[in-house]
């Protein structure tokens, strides 16, 4: 359709769509303000009767809440930051250097795309046990940090980075080590910040991992606490709601901020 009528059905298109992303965001901030009851109340009511503000309160008060957010804040990101090393290092490696059984080894990173994650994860938890890493930060970051979709991507944005670039810093005497540090780096922010901001949000939203290998109450990421909380108190649904609006505000609010950058790199990584 072209002219007004097409305008006002894409908009209108759109607006149905955003309303139906936003609405469960919006009523589950709205629900945090309500008593326990009226969360579950017939009939439906979006607003509360009466703004009651002690959840959230009583949420930012709570120790073992805020603990909980400094450990996934610090666990999500070292486990960005060492996705961004490790994937990145891998990336360049197989779109700029040479080495035996590259092809080969390619092919087992990309087949590692197509494993989900729940397939491995009883081995994996037999190794973070022989390795006696249950119960520790370590147990969160490491296991995942390397991700051959991640690789795949960076390898596809470092394939579109003109090779006479590459070609000059050669003739300076540059080594593949200072060329990745100074030409591929610089250029990557856009894709490098969609790699971070990915990792971060994993992270955050992790759940049966930390369920199979966390038992200390001081180390419970917040996915984790939530269920803890749920089971224990069922009847606070309020209290349940405020917590889950804020463990949600941060992934927002880092969306909000790098969203220009995310959707360039995406643009920009030309997946050839």
């Amino acid at each position: 359709m072209r002219g007004a009528p097409g305008a006002i059905l894409r908009y209108g298109l759109a607006a149905v769509f955003v309303v139906a992303a936003l609405f469960p965001l919006a009523w589950l901030a709205m629900a945090g303000f309500k008593a326990k009851t009226e969360v579950v109340a017939t009939p439906f009511q979006f607003f509360p009767e009466m703004w009651r503000w002690d959840n959230y309160a009583r949420l930012l008060a709570d120790e073992a809440f805020l603990r909980s957010l400094g450990v996934t804040f610090a666990g999500a990101a070292l486990f960005a930051a060492l996705s961004l090393v490790v994937n990145a290092l891998g990336a360049y490696a197989f779109a700029r250097l040479e080495f035996a059984f590259k092809r080969t080894i390619w092919v087992i990173v990309l087949t590692t795309m197509f494993i989900p994650g729940i397939a491995i994860m009883l081995t994996s938890f037999i190794v973070v046990t022989e390795l006696g890493m249950l119960d520790s930060l370590a147990v969160l970051v490491i296991p995942g940090a390397a991700a051959g979709v991640q690789v795949f991507f960076l390898r596809q944005f470092f394939l579109s980075v003109p090779a006479v670039l590459e070609e000059a810093a050669q003739l300076d005497g540059a080594g593949p080590w200072r060329i990745f540090r100074h030409i591929f780096v610089p250029l990557s922010k856009g894709a490098f910040v969609v790699v971070g901001a990915t990792s971060f949000l994993m992270f955050w939203n992790s759940y049966i991992w930390p369920v199979l290998t966390i038992t200390d109450p001081e180390l419970f990421p917040i996915q984790q606490y939530l269920a803890t909380f749920r089971s224990e108190r069922t009847s606070e649904h309020g209290l349940l709601m405020a917590g889950s609006t804020l463990a949600a505000l941060p992934v927002i609010v880092l969306f909000l901020i790098f969203q220009r950058h995310i959707i360039r790199g995406v643009r920009l990584s030309g997946l050839k």
